[in-house]
């Protein structure tokens, strides 16, 4: 597969490079991470040209006796020179037996810089600190962003591209399927593997067929206000036994494995939070149209997916806005900076105009509120709202 370069998090682990941490490069299956460790290597190499790097990748059968932990201990160990830096990068880390052990000893040695991925069912966001007895730094890879996309097929009409964008998704292993039902299959065997062979085993699920609807349910309703509650009484309706417990236990299981992430909301006029109703969004939204079809496209919904996706991706806090009866789509918070954003496919409708912006003109606070369409047009203000089209926003020109 073709390789680009990924700045973003390039930078941040050139940030914590050299740092105590045992960097977890975490993320859903097939985003990227074991080619991003390749292309910080490759970095490190370039501006540290005596570094020493101690590189295993599990996914080679070069790597196979290492799977014992003593046997990777041992290796790593041999290959230490006390004169040089020494980097140990380890791609798949799960597949040496009680891992763990062997990196946090590894770790108390005090004289590697230690970086690692793994399958997502066994280095879980919840997991990590349990994990490692010594500090983790995690780096969170999302699919390709609407820049990388750009960039990885060299394309130069940025609202061409988002059209494209909207219907391929950022999954960059389906990139080499030219035939778009190939690249579906392919998208759909990534998803399935992640919660038929990750989750499944890693909780000892057996009622795979209830995790699966849960799942489709959520890609069903990304972009909706949804509940546990809401969830359950939906699936009985529809015949499928459950209960409040399983079904709140499976949604941790999603997020956890990095397949949806849960925005919660925020009362804009009270600065509080509240907890009776939350979003969840996919990790990409091709996962959407491979697993539910393209029939029902919704763009809406969609584009609202792929904006809450980039604001994680760029470091934000994100949070569902309520103000009176009135909803605001994010709530965006890195610093000290806020912003209020709404998302609509298309406002050349006066009514969807207005309605879109009557959330943001009632806040009465000085951070910057935007309106994210798609106008093709350069950003313009509506007293003091700005509506920017959303092939700009994603490239960063707003």
């Amino acid at each position: 597969m073709k390789l680009i370069d990924r700045p973003l998090y390039l930078q941040r682990l050139m940030d914590v490079k050299g740092t105590p941490d045992i960097k977890v490069i975490t993320g859903i299956r097939r985003c990227g991470k074991s080619k991003l460790m390749e292309s910080f290597i490759k970095k490190i190499k370039a501006t540290e040209p005596d570094a020493n790097i101690i590189h295993i990748n599990f996914n080679l059968d070069d790597f196979e006796p290492l799977e014992d932990r003593h046997q990777l201990i041992s290796y790593i160990e041999s290959k230490y020179d006390e004169n040089k830096n020494n980097y140990v990068f380890i791609d798949e880390v799960q597949n040496c037996k009680e891992f763990e052990k062997a990196i946090n000893s590894l770790h108390a040695k005090e004289k590697y810089d230690i970086y690692i991925t793994g399958s997502n069912a066994f280095l879980l966001s919840s997991d990590l600190a349990t994990l490692f007895t010594g500090r983790t730094f995690k780096i969170s890879v999302y699919p390709f962003s609407f820049a990388e996309f750009m960039d990885y097929f060299q394309l130069s009409d940025r609202y061409e591209a988002y059209n494209q964008y909207i219907t391929v998704g950022g999954m960059p292993g389906a990139y080499s399927y030219k035939n778009e039902s190939d690249r579906m299959h392919y998208i759909k065997d990534v998803f399935d593997t992640l919660i038929l062979r990750d989750i499944t085993q890693k909780y000892k699920i057996r009622n795979s067929l209830l995790l699966s609807r849960v799942s489709n349910f959520l890609q069903d309703n990304i972009s909706n206000l949804t509940s546990c509650k809401n969830i359950s009484d939906t699936l009985s309706k529809s015949g499928t036994k459950n209960d409040h417990k399983t079904v709140f236990s499976y949604l941790n299981f999603l997020c956890n494995a990095y397949a949806f992430y849960k925005i919660t909301r925020f009362d804009i006029r009270g600065k509080k939070y509240l907890s009776t109703t939350e979003k969840y969004y996919l990790c990409d939204h091709i996962f959407r149209y491979a697993n539910l079809g393209t029939k029902n496209p919704d763009f809406g919904r969609v584009m609202e997916n792929i904006v809450a996706i980039e604001l994680l991706r760029r470091g934000y806090e994100v949070y569902v806005g309520k103000l009176y009866q009135k909803e605001v789509d994010f709530v965006a918070i890195k610093n000290s900076e806020k912003l209020y954003i709404q998302v609509s496919d298309n406002i050349e409708a006066d009514t969807t105009k207005q309605r879109e912006l009557d959330p943001l003109l009632k806040i009465k606070d000085s951070y910057p509120k935007l309106l994210i369409t798609r106008t093709h047009y350069p950003k313009y203000d509506i007293e003091g709202v700005m509506v920017v089209d959303i092939a700009d926003w994603l490239l960063g020109n707003s």
